[in-house]
């Protein structure tokens, strides 16, 4: 679903496109669908009024591997939105200088650039791909030479001539090249010579840094250099499409689309937000964990960041933190982050039901990603509800064992139990059934072996 229909989505309709990748949760789904619809009802909203609306920024709580991320993540695919994950732990590391989380802003706007981008050359791609066809044939039928009229009427009947039979040529070729008949042949293109210098701008704050390309910034002053390369006929198609599709887009238009779409519809996700809650102690590591608050409030409450691309503001984007809350608890940020996060959701952890839904009903679920795997061998593998069953319960009991991981459990559980069928996948029958006591048994020594349940699973 595009852009375009995100006006046609209900939040009973996001929920349900959730669904689809994420087992659970409901409680998570119905905030961020709410959170969702109110970016589009407050498009709707005319006047002045339409500024002062801020966006509910939400705090999901809960042990990593219960879909916080992926919520977010999809939720942005949804809404075709720029969306940027960014560690908020990151900014406590050594060499910390406070205006440095202005970098995740810039780090959405180039996301947004790239979205955006792609977006208009699909748009263009048909006539970018008939342009580059036609260069493809300029290179491998260069146009005859004019003759000189001078007084006389037969040199441009000879150029009608040879003009009349280059185009029979031409046309012959083009039906070659577009059946493949011309894809074992090699070309000569020319490409561009990347050798444009770069210089880090330093910021008199500290190290924040702001990369800018001389070539973008005196423009044709410094043309492009542009070397040779010989490639076959379907590589070279593709090259010049999409040097064509670049000449086709005005990125002007494409940085201002973008600018906008970043300020009304980005999504920033600051995971791990819980490492830099400072309890009652201010001292040593909590001075700096208190310091990466304060600064994340500006950007969060709503500033101007400079960019490459332009001054954004921040005040519309919306930011989804997450943290496990451990340790530390949601009431020992700062009262005025607090305040910035109004929306608090508590994603519970996965029951054994729940990894039974995660392994078979999701369109990316695992069983199905390692059915898809084996079957590029020829090897059609299945699993009986027995041996998913099987699966569920080490994973659950492995959880409540060791660290709580989450679904992420899953896929260390299905790597180690397919191991030898990877392994030795090209020498296998074309038919492989998982049951329930293969599993147990594959699985046995390990997960009674608390050391080997430690390092393997």
């Amino acid at each position: 679903m595009g852009k375009t229909d995100l006006k046609d989505l209900t939040p009973k309709e996001i929920v349900e496109a959730l669904d689809k990748y994420i087992i659970g949760q409901h409680n998570a789904k119905r905030s961020v669908a709410i959170a969702l619809r109110n970016r589009w009802r407050r498009q709707q909203v005319e006047g002045n009024l339409r500024d002062e609306i801020m966006p509910n920024n939400i705090i999901l709580i809960g042990p990593t591997g219960v879909g916080k991320t992926e919520i977010s993540r999809r939720l942005a695919r949804l809404a075709s939105a720029p969306f940027v994950k960014v560690e908020a732990s990151k900014f406590t590391e050594v060499g910390y200088v406070g205006r440095d989380v202005e970098s995740m802003v810039r780090d959405l706007v180039d996301i947004g650039i790239n979205m955006v981008r792609e977006e208009k050359q699909q748009a263009v791609q048909e006539k970018a791909n008939e342009q580059a066809v036609e260069r493809l044939l300029d290179i491998l039928i260069p146009p005859p030479p004019i003759s000189q009229t001078g007084f006389s009427t037969s040199p441009t009947e000879e150029n009608d001539g040879k003009e009349s039979q280059y185009q029979q040529t031409r046309s012959k070729f083009r039906q070659k090249l577009l059946k493949g008949e011309l894809d074992n042949r090699t070309v000569e293109i020319d490409t561009p010579a990347d050798t444009s210098p770069t210089m880090q701008i330093f910021s008199p704050g500290g190290m924040e840094e702001m990369g800018i390309n001389l070539q973008e910034l005196f423009g044709n002053f410094m043309p492009k250099k542009m070397k040779k390369r010989r490639v076959d006929i379907p590589e070279a198609l593709t090259i010049l499409t999409q040097q064509e599709a670049q000449k086709l887009i005005d990125m002007e238009e494409v940085v201002q689309e973008a600018i906008t779409r970043v300020q009304n519809s980005g999504i920033v996700f600051l995971d791990e937000i819980d490492k830099i809650a400072s309890g009652s102690a201010k001292h040593g590591p909590d001075v700096s964990r208190e310091g990466v608050q304060r600064d994340l409030l500006p950007v969060v409450e709503g500033t101007t960041v400079a960019t490459k691309y332009g001054m954004i503001k921040t005040d519309h984007i919306l930011f989804i933190a997450s943290g496990a809350f451990h340790v530390a608890k949601p009431s020992d940020l700062i009262p005025e982050l607090q305040g910035r996060f109004p929306i608090r959701v508590e994603l519970g952890s996965l029951s054994t039901d729940d990894f039974i839904q995660i392994l078979s009903e999701p369109q990316n679920a695992l069983i199905k990603q390692y059915s898809a795997l084996m079957e590029t061998e020829n090897i059609e593998l299945t699993f009986t509800d027995d041996a998913i069953r099987a699966i569920a319960e080490t994973a659950s009991y492995v959880n409540s064992k060791a660290e709580n991981i989450g679904a992420r459990r899953l896929h260390t559980i299905m790597s180690t139990l397919l191991e030898d069928m990877l392994f030795d996948a090209p020498e296998l029958d074309n038919k492989i059934n998982i049951t329930g006591e293969f599993v147990r048994e594959t699985l046995k020594n390990i997960v009674e072996d608390e050391d080997l349940r430690k390092f393997i699973l």
